[in-house]
């Protein structure tokens, strides 16, 4: 009879398999089973239950015993220490052993682990008489448990194998599992390691560890009453030559990149990544904790290659596998069943891998398309991170060139620039996607230098602004569509469920970005007064003070308003506007679902520089005491803005919730997006980003009736209340208004026109009873102020009409899925 503890888990199974045939098997483990073998219930931390187990066996199956094979053991890959390591692996082995002092026991077989040797440098080899020195807290129980076989074994002969790390086609141990795991999913941390390149550790195949098993029971007699082995192979692949071996197999024929990350820098990343498993357990480490832990960056350096020649001598045993020879048929075995290889290494699936399975036949070929053309469309616009090198070195002779003044603007300028050169090169391969991010962050800074420092070169203001713009736009608003996940990529539908239309179309988008160009040149205008680049402004129609020499733009830029800023407020209108056409430019046309971050990025900048640019206007009249025509031009841009951004908006924020629903995980869905449920109405390509047709591939006339509407139309009853709202916010010449009530007109005038440019878009037509308070509003305030006559009848019957508008929905010309019962 062979003893088996542990013998429910798969070494134990894989152990009985081999040895059925010549031994009657019988195996111990928490819960009792039958197995083609009986597994009787035991708990190695309680004596007690041991003595009962082993007194079943002796009951059922007699007291000779040929090997007993102690596998079962407590095991932790967090590296930190558990009580569970004394109690099972240290004082469960004492038990076990107290308890088969009254069996006739031939040789009892303790399961080791190699690493309780000190480790070695590349081009040595350890043997048994190695200085043991385990490195963290397992290896060192396994240690603490091999003492106890000595002091405790008695009578009882034991062979202590101290094995390699376990591996088949199918199964390894974890460190070599999430390795390939890594490589497979082409994650960032895998070009990176702690130690040297050339460490490695030795590995076992599973059937030459069921051999070393099989010839330690079969020479159970002859070998010394007290031994210990080492069973792995002889040779440890070092860690970069793993790499390349498992990239090219995986990948192709290419070098895989590994560079070395100094050992306190890594100990502290994974420290941080521990530190922040509470926080977000789900979300950017594909829905688990993160594997690599603050032991392992300090054993990277470890070396293990074995000098197994007692095992030779002693059962003839050599390992027949090598490792190297066996990846092909590990990645081999991990594209046939991508999903089956993770769940089998204990290893979630990566999202896109989850739900490929469910959607596609082939997830690994999906795999394989999108790296392809990712790789095509990268190769086709590599010329654009040659620019983004270019403008690097242009930002870094700037200063000189064009004489900027400002010392910290130079720093900046040149810092910048030599950061780019350095990312710009990263992102001209096309796995470095998040090279094109920092790019576009430095074009961001670029962009928001001078008037930060807030320079007097005209020049510097105009080639940073040009430059950072060109930079950020180069960097990620060409294909391939940077830090989109693969499903997200390669499936999943154009026109969201149920809609009738797709929100993130070119002609959908077009509108915002042209109007986001007339508040630029506004912006910049004003700007360039703000920060002394011109003498004057232009404004046709109001005056300033009459005690002061400026206009009415002039004074309102230079008011006190404006100066409370820290910067000039006209300059950061200007960025922000920018960034609102470039951020409009990124993106395929399904980037409601591709990009969701962007999107609602996108459209916080719309908003909140819409309510801002509509309270400037509002403060104009009552505050300073004048209008600029340029801000009321660059505030009716913005207002019609508003309409045409909601509808992507809200078509994100369904997905999100969509997806959420579904059991996503929200943070990695905003940050990645995902695919969708195709709604098979749309007639749209089901490839994510790739239309069933050429958009601008139609008459002129057809772009711009479709660029105009989209979800966006003014019914007759909403244009005549914003007729109303126009006449209210020039109360002071249509009827005379002074004082209070003039600014009371003005600003219920104003929120009637921002109420109705909301409502002009069909999905939040509903909004439009706002108008009600506003128009009761009306009718309350000239009684508050006491007038009378032409002035009390306006007001009144605007007031009026204002309720009586709102009434009346409009023409809804397209269809919004789950949102369709909200338009009202």
């Amino acid at each position: 009879m062979v003893l088996i503890t542990g013998a429910a888990g798969d070494i134990g199974r894989s152990l009985a398999g081999t040895l059925k045939a010549d031994f009657r098997v019988v195996g111990l483990d928490l819960k009792s089973a039958d197995a083609g073998f009986p597994i009787i219930a035991f708990d190695l931390s309680s004596a007690a239950s041991v003595e009962k187990a082993l007194g079943e066996i002796k009951e059922r199956f007699g007291r000779d015993i040929a090997a007993v094979v102690h596998l079962a053991a407590f095991f932790d890959a967090t590296g930190e220490d558990n009580p569970l390591y004394r109690i099972v692996n240290v004082d469960g082995t004492r038990h076990l052993l107290q308890a088969l002092q009254g069996f006739n026991l031939d040789r009892f077989i303790y399961s080791g682990t190699m690493l309780v040797h000190r480790s070695c440098l590349p081009g040595q080899r350890i043997d048994e008489d190695h200085p043991l020195d385990p490195p963290y807290v397992y290896p060192a129980s396994k240690l603490e448990a091999e003492n106890v076989i000595r002091e405790c074994h008695g009578k009882i002969p034991y062979t202590i194998l101290r094995l390699a790390g376990l591996y088949d086609r199918h199964t390894m141990v974890p460190t070599l599992a999430h390795q390939i795991a890594r490589i497979h999913q082409r994650e960032l941390e895998s070009h990176f390691y702690s130690g040297s390149l050339l460490t490695g550790q030795a590995m076992l195949h599973r059937e030459d560890m069921m051999a070393a098993f099989r010839l330690a029971i079969a020479a159970r007699k002859e070998m010394p009453a007290e031994v210990a082995m080492l069973i792995g192979e002889t040779d440890a692949i070092g860690y970069g030559a793993l790499q390349d071996m498992l990239g090219e197999l995986i990948h192709g024929p290419e070098h895989w990149q590994t560079l070395r990350v100094p050992k306190p820098l890594a100990v502290m990343g994974s420290w941080a990544q521990a530190k922040a498993e509470p926080v977000i357990p789900d979300a950017i480490d594909q829905g688990e904790r993160p594997f690599i832990r603050p032991y392992m960056v300090r054993m990277a350096d470890a070396h293990y290659a074995l000098d197994t020649g007692r095992a030779r001598d002693l059962l003839g045993w050599e390992a027949r596998h090598r490792l190297q020879d066996e990846l092909p048929a590990i990645v081999a075995a991990l594209k046939a069943d991508p999903k089956r290889w993770y769940v089998d290494n204990g290893i979630k699936p990566p999202p896109w891998l989850e739900e490929a399975a469910r959607r596609v036949d082939d997830p690994e070929g999906l795999r394989v398309d999108t790296e392809r053309r990712v790789r095509a469309q990268h190769s086709e616009n590599r010329w654009a991170h040659f620019v983004n090198i270019a403008l690097g070195f242009w930002l870094l002779t700037q200063p000189v060139l064009i004489q900027v003044p400002e010392p910290m603007l130079r720093v900046t300028e040149m810092v910048l620039g030599a950061l780019l050169l350095v990312f710009a090169t990263l992102a001209l391969s096309w796995r470095n996607g998040f090279a094109r991010w920092i790019c576009a962050g430095i074009g961001a800074l670029v962009m928001a230098a001078p008037f930060l420092f807030s320079t007097t070169n005209a020049a510097a203001y105009l080639s940073d602004t040009l430059v950072g713009a060109l930079v950020f736009g180069l960097a990620v608003c060409l294909k391939p569509e940077p830090g989109t996940a693969m499903l997200a990529r390669m499936t999943g539908p154009d026109v969201p469920p149920g809609w009738s239309f797709n929100p993130s179309s070119w002609v959908q988008r077009m509108p915002i970005i042209a109007l986001a160009f007339v508040g630029l040149f506004v912006s910049r205008y004003l700007a360039a007064y703000q920060m002394g680049h011109v003498d004057s402004v232009w404004d046709p129609f109001f005056a300033g003070a009459i005690a002061d020499p400026k206009n009415g733009t002039e004074e309102i830029i230079t008011s006190s308003v404006s100066q409370a800023w820290p910067v000039p407020d006209a300059a950061l209108g200007g960025y922000t506007y920018i960034l609102e056409i470039l951020t409009g430019i990124v993106g395929s046309r399904a980037r409601w679902r591709t990009m969701p971050w962007l999107v609602l990025l996108f459209g916080l900048m719309i908003v909140p520089l819409g309510i801002v640019s509509i309270s400037f206007i509002i403060i104009q009249p009552i505050v300073i005491g004048t209008w600029s025509t340029l801000a009321l031009i660059g505030a009716a841009a913005m207002l019609v803005q508003i309409p045409y951004s909601i509808d992507e908006l809200l078509a994100t924020s369904l997905f999100l919730r969509r997806r959420v629903a579904a059991g996503k995980s929200l943070l990695r869905v905003f940050l990645f997006g995902d695919t969708d449920e195709a709604d098979g109405t749309s007639g749209r390509s089901e490839t994510s980003g790739e239309p069933a047709g050429d958009e601008f591939d139609r008459p002129a006339g057809t772009i711009l009736r479709d660029m105009a509407s989209g979800g966006v139309n003014l019914p007759w009853n909403l244009a005549l209340a914003a007729a109303v709202g126009a006449l209210l916010m020039c109360s002071r010449l249509t009827v005379g208004a002074e004082g209070g009530i003039a600014n009371a007109d003005h600003l219920i005038g104003s929120l009637v026109l921002t109420v109705i440019a909301v409502a002009a878009a069909e999905p939040t037509r509903v909004l439009r009873f706002l108008l009600m308070p506003l128009g009761a509003g009306l009718c309350v305030v000239p009684l508050v102020y006491g007038i009378s006559g032409l002035h009390l009848a306006v007001d009144l019957a605007a007031g009026l009409a204002l309720i009586a508008l709102s009434v009346r929905r409009g023409r809804v010309t397209e269809r919004y899925g789950s949102w369709n019962r909200f338009v009202v």
